[in-house]
């Protein structure tokens, strides 16, 4: 687990000014039971963060914040009660649990087993968290990246470069006997230029972290950040009308698994599937995408932005394989869907606050290596596009159409890479692309921890990864008439 300073040490942990022992969480999962509930957990939630941001070379903004709470949860069968409270008192605590237990009438109250703490891995442990460092420190990294920004070409007009970071930690208690504690580093740096050229305008990013320490910097300066951002820009200037129509896509390793996230990942979430309400229901055993294709969900990654030691319910996750070599396998479950399939919960029940009850999430989602070399991808395309950089998307989880903008992509003639391209989107049905894997290499990329992953309303930190893969055809909506 991260080192944490006593500045930022949560009050209901070990050592805390409001400790929470088992004796303690005994008797608020006993009020919670009290009304005929089959289970219940309690979930305390300690949050300290802040950001910065560079611009226009100033410090625009510092912020510094805090969070903290208890949230109470009580099933009854499918049904779940919810509270939650911003106070680690006695009444107050005890009112969340007696209305989370609501949600059950009637029944004998089960008695809560006395709860043990389980070791977990270690998967972040840090020296130091950077939360800890001088606000000069990181201030001198987003003026380096705003430097490095302009000095790498005359046109580059406006730099922003940021900081987040935060430090959560976290106590679930559940009635059937677990403890589990952990404290949660997670940092995210990025830049944003905007380059201009006789009056035309195209912006550039970078940006990267994960569950790690100012160390980050190390590995990827903030002036290499600040050149990669600056470097796209630039290539964009020459950005050309994009074609439309049916094309091959060769998408480029690592962020492009934002893609499967999305158009496929939502769609094996276990909850959308025990409602019948994703593409995948009922289909695990059946082939779903090209043999090619193995995706599993692994929150097992050291100090990857989705990793985490153990979930929102207090289960330790483990690598879940999904779609094995075309073939569906599994979906990710909590700790509801999991008791629906008659399984064991896979470490997916993740929630964004104490405010909020669990549910299935992904953690780092990605599509394993497969057997091509990424420059023979390349030179089997005839004509197609390289789809480098990925923006926003939409996607219907129910039947898996989506649709991607791209930021940074270029088109591909008789096995090379030629111009940059402008306007491009990509429109199709994620399943559909799973089986339209032709090729896919052996350079599999794990994304650089800048993914937040939005669901019902709560966001979550992810990861997201991918070999180059090819793709026969994909609909590009571009905007060259005649293409």
């Amino acid at each position: 687990m991260a080192t944490q300073s006593s500045l930022y040490r949560a009050p209901f942990g070990p050592g805390g000014s409001a400790t929470i022992d088992a004796a303690l969480a005994e008797k608020l999962l006993a009020v919670a039971l009290a009304r005929g509930g089959d289970y219940a957990d309690l979930f305390f939630e300690y949050r300290a963060g802040g950001g910065y941001v560079f611009d226009e070379g100033i410090l625009k903004s510092a912020s510094r914040g805090v969070s903290m709470g208890l949230g109470v949860r009580v099933q009854k069968g499918d049904a779940t009660g919810y509270a939650y409270v911003e106070r680690l008192d006695w009444d107050a605590m005890r009112r969340a649990a007696d209305t989370a237990a609501q949600i059950a009438s009637g029944g004998g109250s089960k008695t809560p087993v006395l709860a043990r703490s389980v070791e977990l891995p270690r998967r972040y442990e840090l020296d130091r968290v950077t939360l800890d460092v001088p606000g000069l420190e990181k201030r001198q990294l987003l003026e380096r990246a705003a430097a490095a920004a302009h000095a790498y070409d005359a046109r580059i007009l406006k730099v922003e470069a940021s900081l987040s970071e935060e430090l959560r930690e976290i106590l679930v208690v559940t009635s059937d006997g677990t403890m589990a504690h952990d404290t949660q580093p997670l940092v995210r740096f990025g830049v944003r230029v905007i380059a201009e050229r006789d009056g035309r305008r195209q912006e550039g990013s970078s940006g990267g972290g994960g569950r790690t320490s100012l160390g980050y910097f190390e590995g990827k300066s903030p002036e290499w950040h600040a050149k990669e951002a600056a470097r796209q820009a630039i290539v964009m200037l020459d950005a050309q009308e994009a074609p439309a129509g049916q094309l091959e896509v060769v998408l480029a390793p690592g962020d492009s698994g934002i893609l499967l996230h999305e158009a496929v990942g939502h769609g094996l979430e276990a909850d959308f599937n025990r409602k019948g309400t994703s593409n995948y229901s009922g289909k695990v055993g059946q082939t779903v995408a090209s043999d090619l294709c193995t995706v599993v969900d692994d929150a097992t990654l050291t100090q990857s932005r989705g990793s985490i030691n153990v979930d929102d319910e207090g289960n330790e996750p483990r690598a879940s394989v999904l779609i094995e070599r075309g073939k569906l396998v599994g979906y990710m479950h909590d700790r509801l869907s999991a008791a629906h399939y008659r399984l064991r919960p896979s470490g997916n029940g993740r929630r964004e606050s104490f405010a909020s009850a669990p549910m299935p999430r992904m953690t780092n989602t990605i599509l394993l290596a497969g057997p091509h070399d990424p420059e023979e991808i390349l030179r089997s395309v005839k004509r197609g596009i390289y789809a480098k950089k990925f923006g926003g998307g939409q996607v219907d989880i129910a039947n898996g159409d989506f649709v991607f903008s791209l930021t940074e992509s270029y088109l591909v003639e008789d096995g090379k890479i030629t111009a940059p391209l402008k306007g491009v989107n990509l429109i199709g049905n994620g399943p559909e692309v799973l089986r339209k894997v032709v090729m896919l290499g052996d350079d599999v990329e794990v994304s650089d921890g800048i993914w937040t992953c939005g669901k019902d309303g709560q966001s979550v930190p992810v990861g997201v990864g991918c070999p180059t893969m090819k793709i026969s055809s994909i609909t590009v909506g571009g905007t060259k008439v005649g293409a």
